[in-house]
């Protein structure tokens, strides 16, 4: 799998670059062939990782470069952006169900070094500082993948969230619940709560990758384009980070 060359590559500054590709699945080799560079050259690496449909061609390709090509990921520990509130981790929804059925168990990741927040535990609020904590003590994220959500949310991190907000709980927003849906029976079983890397936490990272793809999210990516920055918009914040790439389809960016 080689790289692949975008349709068209900007610059908003020296900072964010946007790469605008032709589809979802030029959306998700692009992504896979930068993380896959990331992990061949570092000999020990920390991926922040997302869930939910955008990252799911993601997780395929690397698991398809895993099989053809035996990348290793015995040097890899990874946390993941965020969990339901009161899910087990036995159920289909759950997000850590959800990362074994994608990725983990299909590559030779040590369970060890794969972290995820515990959704499911009595005391929520002491689970948030435990997670915080772990992520620094490991020496936080080199790179983080993120999707955004149709009214700016990164993680769980939903509009009117403090930028200096670290990993806490948050009561999920109806757009959410609503767009969320679809992976359950009805809108009554989805949660209305659950555990998110806040957005400090994100910004901590050293690199971050954000994918955008789908008619659904042209409206988010030309506001998070043209916008200003805005606690209303929590994803407006990564104009502020030192390094972001933007991979988009030309179905969020040509509408």
């Amino acid at each position: 799998m080689g790289i692949i060359s975008a349709s068209n590559y900007d610059e908003m500054s020296d900072a964010m670059k946007v790469m605008k590709v032709k589809n979802y699945e030029e959306l998700s080799k692009t992504a896979a062939e930068i993380m896959i560079n990331k992990i061949n050259l570092s000999s020990s690496l920390t991926l922040g990782l997302a869930t939910g449909s955008t990252p799911e061609g993601l997780y395929r390709y690397l698991v398809q470069d895993h099989k053809s090509r035996h990348t290793s990921y015995e040097h890899v520990t990874t946390f993941n952006l965020d969990e339901y509130a009161g899910l087990n981790r036995d159920n289909e929804n759950s997000y850590y169900y959800y990362m074994n059925h994608h990725l983990f168990n299909h590559i030779n990741i040590s369970p060890e070094n794969v972290h995820l927040p515990n959704g499911n535990t009595v005391n929520l609020e002491e689970e948030c500082s435990r997670y915080e904590s772990f992520i620094e003590q490991n020496g936080g994220i080199d790179l983080q993948v993120l999707g955004i959500g149709s009214n700016g949310h990164i993680g769980f991190n939903e509009p009117g969230t403090p930028f200096q907000a670290k990993t806490h709980i948050v009561e999920l927003d109806d757009t959410t619940r609503k767009a969320n849906s679809r992976f359950f029976h009805t809108i009554n079983e989805v949660p209305t709560h659950a555990v998110t890397m806040g957005i400090a936490t994100i910004m901590k990272s050293r690199e971050i990758l954000l994918l955008i793809s789908g008619k659904s999210k042209a409206e988010a990516f030309k506001r998070l384009i043209e916008g200003g920055i805005s606690e209303q918009f929590p994803a407006s914040i990564l104009k502020q980070h030192p390094q972001v790439t933007i991979i988009v389809d030309r179905d969020a960016y040509d509408c």
